[in-house]
């Protein structure tokens, strides 16, 4: 009879308190069977004076044991992404540096191919990190040229990198 009652005048507030325990709706729903389902298991329901505080008791352990179950497959997961990693490690690692090194080559081709203003405007905003106005006093430009010549840079850059196989 309690677990009757309960899911009638309590369910709305469970599933409140679920939603904001758990990262997804789904979650929250199949937690919400497990508490009903372990309320149904409580021998002397009539014992239970606030049937509220006895649900979300009861929901607090369920959630507890759901954050453990996830903890524990991220940590399995991780494991064996971790020991595929050693077993390939010299390779996976001589694949970035030449993907790296490949893209590094690329972008220097592709730089060498814009206009010289644009060239040391794009350098000293990315590579050195001067702001625009920072930039603008060091080349000798104004501000909006500046801006300007950034937007067709990168603008030019993209277009060479599409094009480089």
């Amino acid at each position: 009879m309690l677990a009757g009652t309960a899911f009638r005048d309590y369910a709305a507030d469970l599933q409140r308190f679920l939603a904001r325990r758990v990262a997804q709706a789904q979650d929250a729903d199949d937690l919400a069977q497990e508490v009903f389902a372990r309320l149904l298991r409580v021998r002397d329901a009539d014992l239970v004076r606030n049937p509220l505080s006895y649900l979300l008791g009861i929901a607090t352990h369920v959630v507890r044991e759901f954050r453990q179950r996830k903890q524990h497959e991220r940590v399995l997961y991780d494991s064996d992404l971790a020991e595929n990693l050693c077993d390939h490690s010299d390779e996976a690692a001589a694949q970035d540096m030449a993907e790296q090194i490949e893209l590094r080559q690329r972008l220097d081709l592709a730089l060498q191919q814009l206009p010289p203003a644009h060239q040391l405007v794009l350098l000293l905003v990315k590579r050195d990190g001067l702001s625009y106005t920072e930039a603008a006093s060091a080349a000798g430009l104004s501000v909006h040229t500046i801006e300007k010549y950034v937007v067709e840079a990168r603008a030019r850059l993209r277009v060479l990198l599409a094009e480089t196989p």
